[in-house]
């Protein structure tokens, strides 16, 4: 049995040798995990980050980077916040059962993007009348909820989602993130868009401070030192903020979608376990095109398979492929109609 009565959703099913080697990690608070960025599998990622700036000319420019409780910048501070769980090949392995694991692409694409905020704030260039006319204006109202503009060229694509469409320091984080990634080969990419300009100003702002020590050092939020809820809590605690979609009447699409007859005993295998295996794709193609926020999307994926499992639906080996195209369509359209309705499905 998993301690105090644990039935965070992942956990139950993962393999029992990993229950087993975490039990004691569970209950204890983060801070008294011992946790380090130097020496973890975290640390050449950051290394490469710095590497990344000084091939770029800004040298001077090399942000703190610490561990803390989610990925981000505290607001006007030049400093990355890294979650704590990537600095552990125990909490890893927690962390891809509960959620989604960032693999090596994502976490170097989190950095870049991170360090985008934090080069806006190392020189303040969010004051500046040029960084306004390109980008907007800093004091902009954030929203969690936006409704972007599908294929805008006015924005480049980095993040999951039309993420730069969401406030004006966003933009300047992803336009930062794609001029900095190695041959991204941003100019031959963006020749005919409007972001083009925007990616114009990374490059001379770049250059112009090029030997300019930065203008703020910044001070971090919330460090691993400092969080006393135990991994078990920080876990509980993620499930009930994130987004829960309404209650969906999926029956008739799904047996639509996977048209196999119980009664078929070979090349056949349970569409659940498709499904799972395909579940970060599926999550990560849908949040990607339609903009919605990935936690809902992931939790709409698993709704989806959590009915398929219910319903016993079977799966025909020799379809793999159609099947995961026919669910990934679903998923969008119903993803679309949530962006522009509100609901995922019409009533």
């Amino acid at each position: 049995m998993l301690p105090m009565g644990v039935t965070l959703q992942g956990f139950e099913t993962a393999p029992s040798a990993l229950q087993a080697d975490l039990q004691e990690m569970l209950s204890k608070p983060i801070r008294d995990l011992g946790l380090k960025l130097e020496g973890s599998p975290l640390e050449r990622f950051v290394v490469q980050l710095y590497k990344e700036l000084d091939r770029k000319g800004i040298g001077r420019f090399h942000p703190r980077c610490y561990l803390s409780d989610e990925w981000g910048c505290p607001s006007g501070e030049p400093v990355i916040g890294i979650p704590f769980y990537l600095a552990n090949p125990k909490l890893q392995q927690l962390e891809s059962e509960m959620n989604d694991l960032e693999d090596a692409r994502e976490i170097m694409m989190y950095l870049r993007h991170e360090a985008g905020h934090a080069y806006n704030y190392a020189y303040e260039l969010y004051k500046t009348p040029e960084w306004r006319e390109l980008f907007g204006p800093f004091r902009r109202p954030y929203r969690d909820k936006y409704k972007p503009v599908p294929f805008s060229r006015k924005y480049v694509r980095h993040m999951a989602g039309w993420y730069a469409q969401k406030h004006p320091d966003e933009d300047f984080a992803e336009t930062f993130a794609v001029w900095l990634t190695p041959r991204s080969n941003w100019r031959e990419k963006y020749k005919h868009w409007g972001a083009l300009a925007k990616l114009k100003y990374m490059e001379r702002t770049a250059k112009r401070f090029r030997n300019t020590d930065p203008i703020r050092t910044g001070d971090t939020d919330i460090t691993v030192e400092e969080m006393d809820t135990t991994v078990h809590e920080f876990y509980e605690q993620m499930a009930n903020q994130e987004p829960v979609p309404e209650k969906l009447a999926l029956d008739t699409d799904l047996i639509d979608i996977f048209l196999v007859s119980k009664r078929r005993r070979t090349g056949v295998r349970p569409a659940a376990d498709l499904m799972k295996e395909n579940r970060k794709p599926l999550i990560d193609k849908v949040a990607y095109w339609t903009g919605v926020q990935r936690p809902l999307i992931k939790n709409l994926i698993e709704s989806i398979l959590s009915r398929v499992r219910e319903l016993e639906l079977l799966a025909d080996v020799t379809l793999e492929r159609q099947y995961l195209t026919e669910i990934s369509a679903y998923a969008t359209v119903m993803a679309m109609n949530y962006l522009t309705r509100g609901k995922f499905i019409q009533r």
